[in-house]
Order: C-alpha cells, then structure tokens, then sequence
C-alpha cells in the first residue's frame, strides 16, 4: 500500500498539516504536497477512469506530463475541471472530485466498455456509427454527446479575478532547472536584462531530487547559491509557478502564472497571463521519462521510475512496501536506491539490456543486495485497482513466464525524452538521437527571426544533455550565446564542474517482451487517458493510416489532455515498426502551444463583465447624454441616433434634425470614423494596393473617396483618404471598421509584404471630429475666426491645418450630406470645448446636432452608400455603380483578379438603383422583390431586395436605395416588394440620387 514515510520529504513542512475532501471523503495532508502525493500519502490509489474503456487509473507520473489523474477542483464560483493532481499544490479545506465515471469511482458501470475492448479498437466509430443510418439521431448521437468530454462544465459566474502583464528583456530562460539556472547566471554577467521562469514551485528542477555534486558540493548548495545570487542581481527577474507557454515569431512568448491557486485565501488575481518580448529565448524544459509498453501497465500502482522516486525524496510517499524496477537504462537504478534508502523493499530490478559488463549503477545495486534480472522483461502486471504482483519473462521471447513475483508498485522507465514542444513551437526542427532513442532539437535549424537568425537556444536535458555535468555546460553555452545574441559581449567566466556516475548506454525498447502477441499486445497501453493500446496503432496501420498524422487521428493517440508528452514517441516507434520503417522516416506530430491547458479566465484577464467589451465614448458623450441624446450601438461606441426633445417622438426628432441639415446649421459628432495613419517610403504603394482607386498620385493637401475591397473581391470599407506629406497618409474608415481595418493593413503588411517600408497606427481616439454641415456651415466658421474656409483658399476634396477660434484644427472640405460640410479633427482632450464653441457661434445661426439617423437619410437623399446597408459580404464595387473608382491604370489591387471571375462579371448580378413607392409610403427596409417563376426548389423567384429606406422629410415621401436584377436598364419600370404585414408594395426604379443631382448644394 501507498503511505507517508517516516523520513524523507524535503519539501514538506511536516509540522503544519493541511486538510482536504476527494470524493467527499475527508483526507489530510501536509503543507508542500501536491494533492498526488497527498492522495499517495492516504493509500488513494484509483483517482479516475480513462476516457473510452472507463478502466481504473492511478498517477502514473509527478508532473505535468500526469495523463491520469485529473480532477473537478474546488466548489461553484471557484470549479474548475481537468485539473491535474500531480501539479496542484495542496491547500486547506481543497475540495477534488475524481471524473468520468458513474455512479462511483470505485464502481463505474462504464467498465463495461473494457469488457467489450474486442468489438471497441481504434476507429470503431468511423465504421459503426454510419450504419444503419436511421439510429444516428436517436441512438448514437445522443451517446455519444452524453460520452462526450472530461469533467464537467462550470455554472455558477467565476468569483476570481485575472489580469495580463507585458514583459521586455534581452534574454528569456524558460526552465529552472540546472541548466536554465546557470543560462540566466551567465548571461546575467554580461549586463542582459534576464527574465527566469520556472513552471513548479521549486527551483532546481531533479536534480536534488537524483543526486550528484557540482565544484565539489551537493547539488541542492548550488542551487541555492545561485538562486541567491540570481535574486540580488538587479537585472534579472525571476518567477516561478509561471510557465512558458508558447513561442511565437519576433521572441513573443506566452507566460502562464498561478498566482493564487496554491494559496486561495490571499487577495488579488487568482492567474497572470504574460505576454514576453525577448530578444533571445533559452529553452531549459527538462526531459520527460517514457513510459515501457507492456501488459497492464496502466494498472493504479504502475508508475514512471522518476516519479517513484519524486515522491519518496520530495514527499516521503511510497507508492508501494514492495517495488518492481523495471528500466532499460540506468537512471532507473536511482529510484531503487531512493527505495532503499527510505526502507523499503525493492524485490528485483528487471532490466531488458544485456551487457557484458556491470555499470556503476548495477554494481552498486548488488551492493545493496538488489536482485538485478538483465535480459529480462515483464509480461503483464497482475491486478486491476492496484498492482499485485508482476509475470517476468525473457525480453527476447513472446511472453512465456519464468517467474511471478507480488509487489504492490511497479517503478518503469523506457529513457527520456527532451521537452522540445517550446522550440518546435516556432519551426524549430528535430533530430533523431540514435544513442539516447529520443528526438532532440537540430541545431543548426533553429527557429529564426526575421534577420534570418536564431532567436531560441536549447539547453540542458531540452537540448538532450541528460548527464548533470553536460546539462550543466550546455546552460553555461546557451547563455553565453543568448546573451550574445541580444547584444551583449560574453565574459569568459568558468563553468561549474559536476560529477556524476557513468551510465551505460541505454537500449530502445519499445515493446515488452519484443515478440509478444496479440493477447498482451491489446493489453500494452500507449495512451493512458484515451485508452490507445499498441495493437490499435498496429491496426491503424494495417488499415492504412500511415502517416503519423493520419494514425494519430484514427486511434486519438497523443489527442488527450496531456497531449501524448508520455505517449508519442512510444507511438511512433510502434507505427513505425509496423511500418518497417525507422523513427526519424515516420516523423513527429506537430507541437503546438499552449503546453500545458490555461484557464479560459487567465485567457480572458480582466475583459469579463463591462470590461469585457468596453463602451467606446466620444469625448463629447456627456453633453450628448445631458441634451436628450437617444443611444444607438455603432460597433463598440455609443453615437446618437437623434437628439430628443421635451414631448417629441424619436421620428419627429429625426425629421426635424434632417430638415435642419439642409436648411440651417447641423452638427454631427464623426470621432467615431477610423483614423489610421499610413506612413512611410512604400506607403502610397501600399495603399494602392489595398485601395481599388490610385491613392499614391494623390497630392499633399488633397482628399480622395477609395474603395477597400477583400482578396475575394468584395467590398468591405470606404473612407476618405487624406494625404498629409510624401510618405504619410490619413485613411478614413467607417465606424466600425477601424479595428478591423487596421487589422486588415498588418496583416497584409506582416504575411506578404513584409519588407516593404510602412508603419500603420490607429489613432482613431487620439482626435474629436466633429462635421460642420449645411448652408451656413462656412458663415460659422468664420464667426470662429482664425484662418481662411471660403471656397477659393480650401476646396471641396482638400484638407488644411490651422487655427479657428483659437483651437488648432485640421480641417477636411468633405462631404456625406451633400450639403456645405466641414469635418473638423481637434485633439480629444479639446474636443468638448470645440463643440461648445460651434455651439455658441452658431446659436444665431440656427445650429442643431443631428444623429446617426439623420446622417442616413441625408446620405440616402444623395444616393451615397453604406457600408453595411449597402454591402453584405457579396458586393462588389461594380454592383453598385461605383467603376469610377476603380482604377484602370493600376496592374493588381487586392480584390482585382477576383472580381475578374466569371462570377463576378456575370450581367445577371443584382445592381443599385434609388426605389421611389407610388403611394409615396416608405418601403420595408430588407423587402424582397418578386420576379416570374419558381426556382429550383419550389420557392419564387427574386429579382431585388431594398437595402436602405427611410422616409424624406426634404422631399416629403418615402425613398429606397436597393440592389435589383439588371436595375440600371429598367429606369421607371414598376416591381412588387411583399411586406411582412401582408401588403404589397408597388415601387418604381429610379435614379439612386434623390437630392441635388448635380451636387451645387455642397460645392459652394
């Protein structure tokens, strides 16, 4: 049985003991246990069920490679599912509740899955669940949904708080470890600004935990040497609990930090989300021990040698009084010595190598009067909740038993491979390690910036230095290097000399026994958590699924949780025999980040509630709000729809406001409309291509309306574009558009025209805009005084900087009404004083602010498009009249060879037109239009449909801008558009300008 040693557990606190639940049962623990070594320390062996065939599981592993045991934690407000034993710190009052199973862990009735595991291998429900088909719907799916996931989903709102935190620095080491300790110290002397991040609580990473001396001394004096020397040199920052999570392009990592979970009691964020910009990224993730493929090695009591031996020096916890070592290298010696040395017993180490001379390590094993069985292997694990004995047979043979020996843990350990996820995240590239039966990152093909340089070193174990003495060096190298790389000269300081004893070579194992059949072969577990056995990638095989990918897909291997850190090489291996194929040849699935999970609210940080999509506010909001302004949502902002008076509907606003525009003096509040800056030597380039019209000819001073359309030819903005200098522009966009937009540029600036010489920024908030429009719009301005608006010194299409009333202004002669418009850019913080001023000199003057919708109609009553309305995703600027834009001398532009199609040139597209009813009612905004005939399906045919309608108080009837079959060649042709009320409304296909067809109203 599992228990507390009397000694050992150096990372425990024995005299503060810490209560906890699992299951509801009530368990205690001490402080510095993870809750795996806790539930050990109670003899909890079984801590869930596997995914497909509900079979028993126990911790197999101490850290985050953990494929077993994953719990519910904690209590509504605070739940959380899939959290894993082995890297959750215990605290007082945790509550854990196992999964998948029903109704008990120790009685689940979906065991019966195990019992069927014949009529159950890999892919069975690619070839079941189709026939017959009738019972998909009413049989397997329901199934398979109530089958679906692990743990269960959170109800009640989180009560935790997260935030995000950006990070520079030159050198960023990843692992605290040996190697990742002394890759921060020498790289710190160089005068680097260093970041260390370390996932555990603990610095050191095994090696206090395996042993060894460095300059002479135990290795834990060196780690606590220079984690204090590390922590009184100004330039580095060190954290732990905090993972490095991804690596991205340009030396962006993704930092995960557990705040509070060890400690829930505290105040504060629960979680920090980092975002890291390094110049130099050093890897030192450590290694991970494999697992040995045999039968009933997921049996609870089967664990990885490393972890045995983790829990017995770190935790005082035995897994078992009697222990199997089973190992086909040297490093697996430790645990039994470990065991030893707390007391217990170590029946027999089997090893499956024959060598023709002791090691160090199995001499000083018989020294101890451990029975040492080479060439041998074993052929199942007897037992079914927890080990109770092993079958040992000949390596070399199919499985016949020599001999059965009772144990109550089995200690495993097929070699280790490099953590090399964090490199690979950025297209790093491996290499096959013959010696050592591992793939480990391939030097020479690192992932590189945009210099074409290296910006991640490997380190340590991660770079497949196992030894204490080469893992320490490779972190001094990597360092060194780093350090270098950022900018810095290296010093030629000493490395630290370790000793260790020599290991003889390991040997690849990757089945017990090799020659074992079928009965034991569906008995040998790959993946513990979705149930993959080494027959089913064998089928998979057999079956044709020979790609890694392919396989990986068919039998789920390496798609649980953990993400196959214990299973994949196992699985390539034995994809790869079966294949006869070697290793390297079969390749690797892709590593993609995170690591390990990260809490949807870590993701989130503090965007959750009003934060979470923040109201957007002009700085003229307040004074909007305090004079009747009638709120509608435009994106993130809030814009007025109209402005409404005391007794006065919304529409009799609206009416009034627009009537105003055109008569009087209206005001708008524009701050909303995107701002980007383009600037830089290939900006009018740049915009050429994105724009459908030729910006790059356009001339300081001036303003030019463009089209943006996607790759597919669709539009997707217009806006005015100003241009400021040579190499700066000012791009207009609509309001909801902005982020988007801006969005748009840096990805097309990141991905395909990298090198080109342009800086975009959004400074959307930085400047109030306000429009200044109607017929005394130019007679307000100069009553502001301070620089000349009349139409000789700034006409329509250009902009200028000046002063008006003492504010300094950048004024743009554009127009959306088709009235004389002004739009007026100030800084924000000026804006309200600004609007004031309007105010007051345009009190005699018949000032009025108008909304959103007032806007609308004064553009409609123009036949001016909008976005939105006009478009939806599957127009093209040709649908809408606007091939005056559209520039014939530019070779390409984004959208150009899509709107080339046969498609999109089709003369049966739909096409804008103004509708006019003949009752003078207004049209049913979104109405279709009736055509002869069915289509295929039995419906009516449509030939039109209304995109914008309002009713015109200039013009005191109802007028429609739609998109209608052949619409421009049916001028005064008379369709019908159904109503939902049941009417049918008759309209006539007008010319899409209402108002001022000439346009003298705005250029005057």
């Amino acid at each position: 049985m599992s228990t507390r040693l009397v000694k050992g557990g150096r990372l425990l606190n024995r005299q503060k003991a810490m209560n906890f639940t699992f299951n509801g049962k009530q368990l205690r623990g001490c402080e510095g246990d993870t809750l795996a070594s806790a539930l050990l320390a109670n003899d909890q062996m079984l801590v869930g069920r596997s995914f497909k065939y509900h079979r028993p599981r126990g911790v197999v592993a101490s850290g985050a490679e953990e494929p077993n045991g994953l719990v519910n934690l904690g209590a509504e407000g605070k739940f959380e599912p899939n959290q894993r034993v082995t890297t959750t710190e215990l605290f007082e009052g945790l509550s854990a509740q196992s999964q998948n199973h029903w109704p008990s862990l120790e009685f689940d009735v979906g065991a019966i899955n195990s019992r069927l595991s014949r009529f159950l291998p890999a892919g069975f429900y690619y070839k079941m669940f189709i026939h017959p088909r009738p019972l998909w719907k009413h049989v397997y799916e329901p199934i398979i949904r109530h089958s679906a996931g692990l743990g269960r989903a959170p109800k009640a709102r989180d009560v935790d708080t997260y935030e995000h935190y950006h990070f520079f620095c030159d050198v960023m080491v990843i692992g605290g470890g040996v190697a990742g300790l002394q890759a921060a110290k020498a790289a710190a002397q160089t005068g680097a600004k260093v970041f260390l991040v370390e996932q555990s609580a603990h610095w050191g990473g095994r090696a206090p935990v395996d042993g060894g001396s460095i300059d002479g001394a135990p290795v834990e004096n060196f780690v606590e040497q220079t984690v204090a020397e590390l922590q009184s040199m100004p330039n580095v920052t060190m954290r732990n609990r905090l993972m490095g999570a991804g690596v991205y392009d340009h030396g962006y990592v993704l930092g995960y930090e557990q705040l509070r979970d060890h400690c829930p009691e505290k105040p504060g964020p629960r979680q920090r989300l980092w975002r890291i910009r390094a110049r130099h990224i050093v890897t030192a993730t450590g290694a991970i021990e494999r697992p040995l493929s045999f039968a009933g090695n997921d049996i609870p009591g089967v664990l990885l040698a490393s972890a045995v031996r983790d829990y017995v020096v770190n935790y005082g916890v035995s897994a078992g009084d009697r222990t199997v070592v089973v190992t086909n290298n040297d490093d697996a010696y430790l645990t039994a010595f470990s065991l030893k040395d707390a007391g217990l017993s170590v029946p027999v180490i089997i090893d499956a190598r024959v060598q023709a001379v002791d090691s160090p390590v199995m001499e000083q094993a018989k020294a101890l009067g451990i029975r040492v069985m080479m060439g041998h292997a074993i052929a199942s694990v007897k037992g079914s909740k927890r080990v109770t004995g092993v079958a040992i047979c000949s390596q070399a043979g199919a499985g016949a038993v020599l001999e059965e020996i009772a144990c109550d843990a089995v200690a495993m350990s097929g070699g280790w491979s490099p953590v090399v996820h964090l490199w690979s995240h950025c297209g790093g590239k491996l290499v096959w390690d013959v010696a050592q039966a591992h793939f480990r990152p391939d030097v020479d093909k690192a992932p590189t910036g945009a210099d074409g340089q290296p910006f991640v070193t490997a380190a340590g174990a991660a770079n497949g230095s196992l030894l204490l003495g080469d893992a320490l060096g490779d972190g001094d190298q990597a360092g060194k290097l780093a350090a270098s790389a950022a900018g810095y000269k290296i010093k030629q300081t000493a490395c630290p000399v370790a000793e260790s004893l020599e290991e003889a070579p390991m040997s690849p194992v990757w089945l017990m026994p090799q020659g074992a059949g079928i009965e034991l072969r569906s008995k040998a577990w790959l993946d513990y958590q979705n149930d993959v056995k080494v027959s089913d990638v064998q089928l998979a095989a057999q079956e044709g699924f020979e790609s890694v990918e392919h396989a990986k897909r068919y039998t789920t291997l390496g798609m649980a949780t953990d993400q196959g850190k214990l299973s994949n090489i196992n699985g390539l291996a034995t994809l790869a025999g079966s294949l006869n194929t070697t290793i390297p040849q079969v390749g690797t699935t892709t590593f993609r980040p995170p690591y390990t999970p990260i809490s949807m609210g870590a993701i989130a940080g503090e965007a959750r509630g009003e934060v979470f999509q923040p109201l957007r506010r002009t700085p003229m909001h307040d004074w909007h709000d305090a004079n009747g302004a009638h709120w509608e949502p435009v994106g993130h902002w809030r814009r007025p729809y109209c402005y409404q008076r005391a007794g006065e509907s919304v529409n009799d606003a609206v009416m009034r406001e627009t009537k105003n525009a055109r008569e009087n003096l209206g005001l708008l509040d524009a701050s909303t409309l995107g701002k980007l800056i383009v600037k830089g030597p290939d900006a009018g380039k740049f915009l050429d291509m994105l724009y459908t019209n030729m910006m790059s000819t356009l001339k300081p001073g001036k303003c030019r309306y463009g089209l943006m359309c996607s790759e597919n030819g669709f539009l997707i903005d217009d806006g005015v574009v100003a241009r400021i200098d040579e190499d700066t522009f000012l791009c207009h966009t609509t309001t909801g558009g902005a982020e988007r937009i801006h969005g748009h540029m840096e990805e097309w600036l990141q991905t395909e025209w990298w090198d080109w010489q342009v800086y975009v920024a959004n400074v959307t908030e930085q400047y109030a805009q306000v429009a200044v429009v109607g017929p005394n719009a130019r007679k307000a301005l100069e009553k502001l005084g301070g620089m000349d608006v009349s139409k000789e010194a700034l006409g329509f299409m250009e902009w200028a900087d000046g002063e008006l009333g003492g504010f300094k202004v950048r004024v743009y002669r554009i127009s959306f009404s088709g009235e004389l418009s002004y739009e007026i850019a100030v800084d924000a913080g000026q804006g309200q004083a600004f609007w004031d001023a309007l105010m007051v000199v345009g009190h005699d003057l018949g000032v009025m602010p108008y909304g959103t919708e007032a806007l609308h109609i004064l553009r409609a009553e123009k036949g001016f498009i909008m976005i939105g309305d006009e478009t939806d995703g599957t127009v093209i600027p040709q649908d809408l009249g606007l091939h005056w834009a559209i520039s014939k001398k530019k070779e390409d532009f984004l959208g150009k060879r899509a709107q080339e199609r046969s498609h999109m040139a089709d003369p049966e597209r739909w096409k804008l037109v103004g509708l006019e009813t003949l009752s003078g009612s207004v049209l049913p905004d979104g109405a279709y239009a009736l055509g002869d005939g069915e289509n295929a399906n039995g419906q009516k045919n449509m030939i039109g449909r209304v995109t914008s309608s309002y009713y015109s108080p200039n013009l005191e009837k109802g007028i429609a801008m739609g998109l209608v079959l052949h619409g421009p060649d049916r001028m005064g042709e008379v369709i019908e558009f159904p109503g939902t009320n049941g009417a049918t409304y008759k309209a006539r296909i007008v010319d899409p300008v209402f108002y001022d067809k000439e346009g003298e109203k705005g250029n005057v």
